[in-house]
């Protein structure tokens, strides 16, 4: 990475870690991922179940490798043998212990900004599990709320959507369509704004650029 590009993230990730408190978020920034990665094993307690969304991120910090060589008891959708049990395992981990996953975009207020097809993450994010770690690449920090939402649905969505199958229009164009497709990704547009009970929500920001 670029050493001015990383100089204004560890210039702009303590700030915002310090906003998203303000809204009741446990938030802390690394400049390096490695060292949040030590920071989402300090934060499980051993005994906890855990399970995650669909994450780029997650896989970049090779956090679910990590949590399986360190032995937690994984709710893992990708071993299934089926789609009935994957959806099953998806449901289940609405009531975890840990449910891990990243967030499409953070406005600089403290706001973070979801674009989800199915639905499991935003879920989770609102209600279920005893905690949620989120963790965020310094790419993912908008300015404004408006800004936030124009990037999860203008980048980060059709960008996800190359990942998948189907006939979303922005699969061909890489551009929004604000489709009603029934292969759109973006059925639900979630902000939250404050965390609730305080702290259940921990942010991890990472001064690198992660995720779409």
């Amino acid at each position: 990475m670029n050493e001015h590009i990383q100089a204004r993230y560890s210039k702009l990730g303590p700030a915002l870690a310090k906003r998203l408190e303000s809204r009741f978020f446990k938030a802390a920034y690394f400049d390096e991922p490695g060292d949040a990665l030590e920071e989402i094993l300090r934060l499980i307690p051993r005994d906890h179940v855990v399970s995650w969304g669909g994450s780029m991120t997650l896989a970049a910090l090779g956090a679910k490798e990590r949590l399986a060589a360190e032995g937690y008891s994984l709710l893992d959708r990708d071993k299934a043998a089926s789609a009935e049990e994957r959806a099953d395992i998806m449901r289940k981990a609405l009531l975890c212990d840990t449910f891990l996953t990243s967030v499409n975009a953070i406005s600089e207020d403290g706001q973070l900004v979801c674009v989800d097809g199915a639905g499991n993450r935003v879920a989770a994010m609102a209600y279920g599990p005893r905690q949620v770690i989120v963790v965020a690449g310094m790419n993912k920090a908008a300015r404004t709320l408006d800004d936030a939402v124009a990037r999860a649905r203008n980048l980060a969505a059709p960008t996800n959507a190359l990942r998948f199958p189907g006939g979303a229009p922005c699969r061909a164009s890489g551009a929004c369509h604000d489709c009603a497709s029934a292969d759109s990704i973006c059925s639900l547009i979630v902000t939250t704004r404050l965390c609730k009970p305080a702290g259940r929500i921990k942010v991890i920001l990472v001064g690198k650029d992660l995720g779409f």
